[in-house]
């Protein structure tokens, strides 16, 4: 699962800017009676930027095999992709790797 507003972390080097979108805005200080969003909300909308970058790489892809996009176009579309995957794979092992800690964690 992804979780969203942790944007400040630098989770793996040269991630650019795809990564800072997919982690920033849910979670984050309250602003004008807005209590902030809360845990459930953010991980679905970071799952939902990251599920749309990944079909967004796709059909750049079927518009390239149509002749319909250029090979530039697909490169930044799939290495966005990636860079989202990725994202989104090193904050589900720090989310597992958090739920271990604590389940052996003494009462």
């Amino acid at each position: 699962m992804i979780v969203n507003g942790i944007g400040a972390l630098n989770l793996k080097p040269g991630l650019g800017d795809t990564a800072t979108d997919l982690l920033q805005g849910g979670v984050g200080p309250a602003t004008s009676g807005n209590l902030g969003t809360s845990f459930a909300e953010a991980v679905s909308q970071a799952a939902s930027k990251t599920v749309n970058t990944l079909q967004n790489a796709e059909q750049v892809s079927l518009q390239a095999l149509k002749g319909d996009a250029d090979t530039r176009q697909v490169v930044d579309a799939v290495m966005s992709a990636q860079q989202a995957l990725q994202t989104a794979v090193a904050i589900r092992d720090k989310v597992v790797s958090a739920y271990l800690e604590v389940s052996r964690m003494g009462i």
